[in-house]
């Protein structure tokens, strides 16, 4: 047969390898930010001005600095910057990398299309850039993972969709009959990512003209389908392609085979068959049906024999190459990568069990667990395959073995200052948050009190993250060194003889999964109908049964001043410290309700787009926020929480203050609530919109000059109904309704 001249396209490749490293110290830098705000709040006032004569500022000696930030650094903006830039820009990066250099050479093909792959890159990077601007603005849906408004969303699918046509393409006109595991993984992420972001995504934008949508699911229902894709973007995004670039790069740098070719084919296919079962186990206890709680956990467990499969074949690949490892650095971050791999994925379904999410929810001990796998399993594979890439690409060695050696070690030490101490921060808080005195009242009922036992942790956490930073910068410049001393071949040239058609029907005495392996359009579907099982099975009795979401009648829509609230509760970011699910503890039910309180029940969230029952508590729960507090102390607490909790590591929010709330789109919300949604808003209360809203606030105004005189002095001066325009007015009246439609003085928990 005639042997095929083509080139392999490396400058796609080059492309995504910058993004990949600019993006991912950024990422690094937001989350050192986060950490550092966790025990230093005041960085905000520090850089920008503040009124506080016990903080030395860069600025001059007043707040209208940080009020013009309107809350650009304010931490929950911050964190949601950290988490997208690490997912979207690093990770995903790194895996286009991977994607677009592999499948050219497994293939023996070029990318189907260089114009796709280019728009792949383009609209990728813009769709980043965007999401810098928007979430430093503010405009976010509050969704873990999720949090892009419907103008990135659409983006984000576009973009998707061109890369896996390109890839799909691509390996229609390959030159090599079967494809190999690295593939299998590229094509089951690709389906399963599509469909995870579709169904998750799926909103009603107020207008079509602004940034501004709400969730077409809500409550409970938004909690189940959220998290069915949050936990599955770890699952499809951080793992999965990941998996495959593993299987690839692994044996590359060793130049040994994959250990079991049978071990990859159960550890793919069940993979994907179970991870998608697994998201409810991050709403145990919560007001989701019981069902869903346990299904979540018991395929948790179960996904820890795919899992550790996966690691074992990566890690038995290296038999026979282990003197290799102690030379090559390459090797060191592959091995390390894998472990963190097999260490999270055994951790993960230890957490989905009840008796150790009781403790582990809601703390630092998630946040140690995420990290093991960010840092350790995705940061390191990314590293490793930055490291082999670019002597190739640009045919040269590795400008400094040394430097390679340090940058390993630096974040093998950031791994551990981070996981160790979060780890240690999370039993603390778990424990200390259970703990009763003999006459029956909370050890520590102060909230702050676990805050502060927490903090040396904190400042442990912050260490690790710079030490993290420094070998990543360390890589870039030995990446620059290397590039500046070599040369980039942007064709590569290549030959391989035609591929021979032979028809996709099955031979005799041919392996059911070899024939799979060159019917890659049936492997496709395969893929989607095993990810689509657990879903279905998951999502539609939820969505669909009214009886799976009991009616509470003392349940109201929210007004129209509470909605304004809402939303800027969503903007400010302010779920990533406080949930708003008290869970049926005795602890919790004593500490955030009192003794005539309630654990949250599904009823009450049917309002409530998108939900906001958190996934960290930095802050107390504030689910039975209601009349808890005047309304006085809301509004001194979000100037300046230091004076009215001394110690807390809450951020200022002065610009609530000073800002005018705009209200210009207030009735077209409770209009859309109920043309879309079918909410119960009445004609009359629709109609007088804007009159109910100025009642609602002209109260908590006149709640707070009754109860403090000096804010009343500060308005004496000023035009009457002042403060009444504020945003701060709106957010009160939102977090004084928290809780309030229930009230009972019979106690129901479950056992505690």
């Amino acid at each position: 047969m005639e042997t095929q001249k083509f080139s392999y396209d490396n400058s796609i490749v080059r492309a995504f390898l910058y993004a990949t490293i600019v993006f991912g110290i950024i990422g690094f830098v937001f989350g050192l930010t986060a950490a550092l705000m966790l025990f230093y709040p005041e960085l905000p006032e520090f850089l920008f001005g503040t009124d506080d004569t016990t903080i030395n500022s860069l600025a001059s000696g007043n707040i209208q600095g940080l009020i013009n930030t309107n809350g650009a650094l304010g931490f929950g903006r911050i964190r949601m910057l950290h988490t997208n830039t690490v997912i979207f820009a690093f990770v995903c990066n790194i895996v286009y990398v991977g994607v677009y250099y592999s499948t050219q050479r497994l293939l023996k093909t070029r990318m189907y299309s260089d114009t796709l792959s280019w728009i792949h890159f383009w609209t990728w990077q813009f769709m980043i850039v965007a999401t810098f601007i928007t979430f430093f603005m503010g405009i976010n849906t509050s969704k873990e993972y999720a949090e892009h408004e419907w103008p990135i969303d659409i983006l984000i699918a576009v973009s998707w969709i061109i890369f896996g046509a390109n890839m799909i393409l691509t390996i229609a006109k390959r030159r090599v009959r079967h494809l190999y595991v690295a593939i299998w993984f590229y094509l089951g992420t690709w389906v399963a990512v599509a469909m995870l972001h579709i169904f998750n995504n799926l909103e009603v934008p107020l207008t079509f003209s602004g940034w501004k949508s709400y969730s077409a699911y809500a409550g409970a229902k938004d909690a189940i389908v959220q998290w069915w894709y949050g936990h599955n973007a770890v699952a499809f995004v951080l793992t999965t392609p990941v998996l495959g670039l593993m299987y690839y790069f692994l044996p590359k740098a060793a130049d040994r085979p994959v250990f079991s070719y049978k071990l990859s084919i159960i550890h793919f296919w069940s993979l994907i068959f179970v991870y998608i079962w697994a998201g409810p186990h991050h709403l145990q206890y919560t007001a989701l049906p019981a069902w869903a709680q346990a299904v979540g956990t018991g395929f948790s467990i179960m996904l820890i024999a795919p899992s550790w499969g996966g690691m074992l074949n990566g890690l038995l690949t290296l038999r026979g190459a282990w003197d290799k490892v102690r030379e090559n650095p390459i090797l060191k971050f592959f091995v390390v990568a894998v472990t963190c791999y097999g260490m999270a994925t055994f951790e993960g379904p230890l957490l989905a069990t009840k008796n150790i999410n009781k403790i582990g929810h809601f703390t630092d001990w998630v946040i140690g667990h995420v990290h093991l796998g960010a840092l350790g399993w995705n940061g390191f594979m990314a590293f490793g395959v930055i490291y082999y890439l670019v002597p190739i690409m640009w045919r040269t060695k590795m400008w400094s073995i040394k430097l390679a050696n340090w940058h390993f070690w630096l974040g093998t030490l950031g791994i551990i200052f981070y996981a160790v101490p979060m780890y240690i921060a999370g039993f603390t808080q778990g424990l200390m948050w259970k703990q009763f005195n003999p006459d029956g009242t909370l050890l520590w009922k102060n909230w702050l009190d676990t805050v502060t036992a927490i903090i040396p942790y904190f400042k442990m956490r912050f260490l690790g993250g710079l030490f993290y930073l420094s070998g990543g910068l360390l890589m870039v410049v030995n990446v620059y060194m290397t590039i500046k001393k070599g040369s980039f071949q942007k064709e590569v040239p290549a030959e391989a003889p035609a591929l021979a058609n032979i028809g996709n029907r099955r031979k005799e005495g041919e392996g059911l999964h070899l024939w799979l392996e060159r019917t890659p359009i049936l492997m496709t579907v395969l893929s989607l109908l095993t990810i689509s099982i657990g879903s279905m099975v998951e999502i539609i009795p939820t969505l669909s049964l009214k009886k799976s979401v009991p009616t509470i009648s003392a349940v109201k829509p929210y007004s129209p001043l509470e909605l304004e609230g809402r939303d800027l509760y969503i903007r400010e970011g302010c779920n990533a410290c406080h949930s708003q699910m008290v869970r049926p503890f005795r602890d919790e039910i004593v500490r955030f309700n009192g003794k005539n309180g309630q654990y949250s029940k599904a009823g009450e969230f049917v309002y409530d787009r998108p939900f906001l029952w958190g996934s960290k508590r930095t802050g107390p729960d504030l689910h039975r926020e209601g009349g808890k507090n005047p309304s006085s102390w809301h509004y001194k607490h979000m100037y300046n929480p230091r004076q009215t909790s001394a110690g807390s590591i809450m951020p200022r929010y002065p610009w609530l203050i000073s800002n005018n709330l705009d209200r210009s789109q207030m009735v077209d919300k409770i209009k859309f609530m109920k043309n879309t949604y079918d909410v119960p808003y009445t004609k009359a209360q629709i109609d007088t919109a804007d009159k109910w809203a100025d009642n609602q606030a002209a109260k908590i105004v006149k709640d707070i000059f009754v109860e403090a005189a000096d804010v009343k002095k500060v308005y004496e001066n000023k035009p009457k109904g002042e403060l009444e325009k504020k945003e701060i007015i709106a957010l009160i009246a939102y977090l004084q309704r928290l809780g309030t439609d229930i009230k009972t003085t019979e106690i129901k928990t479950a056992s505690n």
